[in-house]
C-alpha cells in the first residue's frame, strides 16, 4: 500500500514542513500585508506540530522592517524549536537583510541562494521634512501638546539637533541588542571583525558565508534531498482561513468606497516605504 499513500503518510519519507516568511516586516497596509507575529503565528504553530517532522524549514525573503515584529517572530520560532526539540533550517531567497536576517538567525542553519543578499545588521530611520514647503505655501502648522517633547521629530516642524541626538541614542540601543542576538546565534562561526559585521553593510551569499553569516550555498529542494533522501516531503504550511476568507492575506470583508478613498494616502505611503526597503537591495 505504501506507494499509493501520500508521501507524508509513508514511513519511508522524511517530513520537513515549510513556512514562507516573505515581505517587509511590520510595514504594511490592508492591501499590502506585511510580516507580523499575528500573521505568521498560526503557520509556525502548525509547522512545529507536524507529526514525525525531522525539521522545520523557513523560506525567507525579506528586506527587513520593524525591529519589534522581527524579534517577536524570531522569539516565537526559537520557543517552538526548543519546545518541540526540532532543528530549524532557513533558506534565503532574494534577501535576508536587517530584520530579515534576524529571522534567519532563528534557524540552526542558514542556506542561501548564490544570488542572495544578506546582512544589513543595523538600524535605520527615514522620513521627510515639510516645514519649508509649508512656509512657501503659507500654511501654518498648529500643534498643541502637554509634554514638551511630544512632537519630537515632527516632519512639519524644523528639525532640532537635540531630537536627532535622542533618536540616534535609541538607534544605538536597538543596534546593540541586534548585534548581541547575532553573536548569540552565530558567535561560534563568525569570521569577520565586528566593525564590519555590524556596520549595516550587506553582502552576496558567498561573502556572507566567508564572514560566517551563512552556513552553506544552495536551495531548499536540493539541500533537503541530500540530507533526508529523495523522498523527503516538504508540505507548505499556511495559516489558512474559513470558507469565506479572502485570498489576499490581511483583507477582511470588502471595504466601502469611502473607506478606500480615505485610506488611499496611507496606502501610498506604505507602498513607498516597502518599495524603499526593497530598493536598497536593487529589487
Amino acid at each position: 500500500m505504501a506507494p499509493i499513500l501520500p508521501a507524508s503518510l509513508r514511513d519511508d519519507a522524511a517530513i520537513v514542513p515549510v513556512v514562507r516568511l516573505t515581505g517587509t516586516i511590520g510595514v504594511g497596509s490592508p492591501l499590502r500585508p506585511a510580516l507580523t507575529l499575528a500573521g505568521v503565528a498560526k503557520s509556525l504553530d502548525k509547522a512545529f506540530a507536524v507529526k514525525g517532522a525531522k525539521a522545520v524549514a523557513l523560506v525567507i525573503n525579506s528586506p527587513g522592517g520593524a525591529p519589534a515584529q522581527s524579534h517577536l517572530i524570531y522569539k516565537r520560532i526559537r520557543d517552538l524549536a526548543s519546545e518541540k526539540q526540532l532543528p530549524v533550517i532557513a533558506f534565503v531567497e532574494d534577501v535576508a537583510a536587517s530584520g530579515g536576517y534576524m529571522l534567519a538567525c532563528a534557524a540552526d542553519e542558514i542556506v542561501a541562494d548564490p544570488f542572495s543578499i544578506l546582512g544589513s545588521i543595523g538600524v535605520v530611520s527615514a522620513g521627510f521634512g515639510f516645514d519649508k514647503a509649508l512656509e512657501k505655501l503659507g500654511i501654518d502648522r498648529r500643534v498643541y501638546t502637554a509634554g514638551e517633547r511630544k512632537v519630537m521629530l515632527d516632519p512639519f516642524q524644523p528639525e532640532k539637533e537635540e531630537d536627532v541626538e535622542r533618536l540616534k541614542g535609541l538607534q544605538k540601543e536597538i543596534h546593540a541588542v541586534f548585534a548581541g542576538l547575532v553573536r548569540a546565534r552565530r558567535g561560534d562561526v563568525l569570521a569577520a571583525d565586528e566593525a564590519t559585521l555590524f556596520s549595516g553593510e550587506f553582502w552576496s551569499a558567498e561573502q556572507a558565508q566567508e564572514f560566517g553569516l551563512v552556513d552553506s550555498i544552495g536551495d531548499l529542494r536540493s539541500f533537503l534531498r541530500a540530507r533526508y533522501g529523495d523522498k523527503v516531503a516538504t508540505p507548505l504550511i499556511q495559516s489558512g482561513g474559513g470558507l469565506f476568507s479572502r485570498r489576499i492575506p490581511g483583507v477582511g470583508a470588502t471595504a466601502p468606497a469611502s473607506a478606500i478613498g480615505a485610506g488611499f494616502a496611507d496606502e501610498m505611503v506604505h507602498a513607498a516605504e516597502a518599495r524603499a526597503l526593497w530598493g536598497r537591495f536593487g529589487l
